[in-house]
C-alpha cells in the first residue's frame, strides 16, 4: 500500500486446549521457530516468542495487510498440526479457543521484550491466571470470567 505508515505492535497471548503442560522445554526452540516463520510468511515481524508449558507469549509487528484474528488463527492451526505431526504429545495437541491481544507503543517495545523473555522467572511467583487477569484488568478490557479460558486451579 503506497503511502502508508504504521507502527502496530501487538502482545498476543493463548493457552494450550484445557490448561495442560503439554509444551515440553525440550521442544520449545523448535516451537518457536516454526511459530515465527508462520508469521514470517504472512509477512508480520515476530520481536518476541516465548512459552511455558501450559501458554504462550508472542511480540508481534504488524502490518495494516493483516486482521490479527486470522494471523492467530493461521498460527494456532498450523503450530497444532506441526506439534500432531511430530506426536509431542499423547493423544492429540490443540490450542483454546479465543487469546489474547494487547497494543503497545515503541517506547515499552524494551519492557514487553524483556517481559516475555522472562516468563520463567515470571511464573515462579506468579500463575498464568493472575497474569492473564491482569492484563486484562491493565488494559480496561471488559470481560465476562466463565469466558476467559477454561481455568485449572494453578499451584506455585
Amino acid at each position: 500500500m503506497a503511502n502508508t505508515y504504521t507502527q502496530i505492535y501487538i502482545h498476543v497471548v493463548f493457552t494450550v486446549a484445557g490448561r495442560q503442560n503439554l509444551i515440553r522445554k525440550e521442544h520449545k526452540e523448535e516451537l518457536h521457530k516454526y511459530i515465527t516463520g508462520i508469521i514470517q510468511n504472512k509477512c508480520q515481524k515476530v520481536l518476541a516468542i516465548n512459552s511455558m508449558p501450559d501458554h504462550i507469549h508472542i511480540l508481534i509487528g504488524m502490518k495494516p495487510n493483516a486482521a490479527i484474528s486470522d494471523l492467530v488463527r493461521d498460527v494456532k492451526t498450523n503450530s497444532s498440526k506441526f506439534i500432531n505431526e511430530k506426536k509431542w504429545v499423547m493423544g492429540k495437541f490443540n490450542w483454546q479457543e479465543g487469546f489474547g491481544a494487547f497494543s503497545y507503543s515503541n517506547s515499552q517495545l524494551g519492557t514487553v521484550i524483556r517481559y516475555i523473555e522472562g516468563q520463567d522467572r515470571h511464573h515462579s511467583r506468579r500463575t498464568f491466571k493472575d497474569e492473564y487477569l491482569e492484563m486484562l484488568r491493565k488494559f480496561s478490557v471488559e470481560y465476562d470470567a466463565k469466558y476467559v479460558f477454561d481455568w485449572i486451579e494453578d499451584t506455585l
